[in-house]
């Protein structure tokens, strides 16, 4: 080797530092399960029971609407959404003190926060509350802030301590250095409450164009996962402030639009490979005088938004769950049935129709380990195909030694 040794130490020393810092910044999937919905109830309209209100009110519209929900039904999913809406029908709740809530008088949301609290905790003692669960509060411009922090620590005090999943989101987020605060925000109720550290954790909700490109042509997005420590759990997409903030007329205003397009392709970059999820918005079209365009568009909705790699949306209505299941149990059952061959001829080195490398294992293994999870398959339906096998290549890490 002609390389010089110091020359060869140099170049070694720089680029160890560049592994650490990418090791750092882009740690890839945590193993964290993600809910496929994220459902918004107004604090005022939320109590211990929602969750199967909800699935209830859910239930009913399957049934009344069946002949056309089984024309959305390619994979014979119908039965067992219903028994899903029937036992589990919410992964994830925000008690929503924002939009959905509106402004009140601080008396009034002082006593809706300690009743969330309560909300809160009772979920956590209960073993069919949401797994995941926790508030959307106010954001933190300066007319806001203040109701906003208060609404927080109220919350918490009611709850007794950080509820099992508990998570905050955050609204209109629009610089880096309103996540600096987050974190700091974080370190002071985890002091005051005696909770271990890092504990808390926020979801920033994106939903302005600032957030998306700066001023300086930079991705704020990207440097406040950054700022965040580690505590950001989730980018969430706000569909109408962004599109109104585009400019995009009130008719055309959809998760569809070029412009959410655009920006949930920028938040999936700055969040790829860093362990944050992307959660997709919401459509404001629930079922109603015409169930058929209502539910046929969420549907299609959810199976474009699963296309482009959105696992995860907002859902605004009991009927939303019913076409979030379906549309989510139709594509996982069709894409396990792709990947499964194609795992198998990977793992027996065959070439198939398709010569997949490893990124593309990766992926495939990824697409099975969610449609497991989310429950649209109970297996991979291949003994070959093990829990162990699957995250080893999902992790692209050496295969267990009995299928080697």
């Amino acid at each position: 080797m002609k390389v010089p040794e110091n020359v060869r130490a140099r170049i070694e020393a720089m680029l160890d530092a560049v592994d650490a810092d990418l090791r750092r910044r882009y740690p890839g999937s945590n193993g964290r399960w993600q809910p496929i919905h994220t459902v918004y109830v107004p604090a005022d309209r939320v109590t211990e029971e929602t969750p199967r209100e909800w699935g209830a009110t859910a239930v009913d519209l399957l049934d009344s609407h069946h002949d056309l929900l089984a024309t959305l039904d390619g994979t014979g999913s119908l039965l067992d959404v219903r028994k899903r809406l029937e036992a589990d029908p919410v992964q994830d709740l925000r008690i929503d003190f924002e939009d959905g809530y509106g402004l009140r008088a601080d008396a009034e949301e002082d006593r809706a926060a300690a009743a969330a609290g309560a909300v809160l905790a009772a979920w956590a003692r209960r073993s069919d509350g949401p797994a995941g669960s926790g508030i959307r509060m106010k954001g933190l411009a300066g007319g806001e802030r203040r109701r906003a922090l208060r609404t927080l620590d109220l919350v918490l005090e009611s709850a007794g301590a950080v509820p099992e999943g508990f998570v905050f989101t955050v609204p209109k987020i629009r610089a880096v250095q309103q996540v600096t605060a987050l974190v700091q925000l974080c370190v002071g109720l985890e002091r005051a409450y005696g909770i271990a550290e890092g504990s808390l954790r926020f979801e920033l909700q994106i939903e302005s164009p600032q957030a998306i490109i700066a001023a300086d042509g930079t991705a704020p997005v990207a440097a406040m996962l950054t700022v965040a420590e580690g505590r950001c759990s989730a980018l969430h997409f706000g569909t109408y402030d962004y599109t109104a903030a585009c400019g995009v007329a009130a008719p055309d205003q959809a998760l569809d639009h070029p412009a959410a397009d655009h920006a949930k392709a920028v938040m999936q970059v700055a969040a790829a490979q860093t362990g944050v999820w992307v959660c997709d918005g919401s459509t404001q079209i629930v079922p109603g005088a015409d169930p058929e365009v209502s539910l046929r568009n969420h549907h299609r909705l959810v199976t474009r938004a699963l296309r482009r790699g959105y696992y995860q949306g907002w859902d605004m209505h009991p009927g939303h769950l019913v076409t979030r299941w379906l549309a989510t149990y139709d594509f996982f059952r069709r894409a396990i049935d792709v990947a499964v061959p194609r795992l198998l001829d990977y793992l027996a080195r065959r070439g198939g129709d398709v010569v997949d490398e490893p990124a593309t294992a990766e992926a495939l293994a990824v697409t099975v380990l969610r449609g497991i999870e989310c429950g649209a398959r109970p297996d991979a339906g291949a003994a070959e195909l093990s829990d162990a096998v699957l995250r080893a290549l999902a992790a692209r890490a050496p295969l267990p030694a009995e299928s080697s």
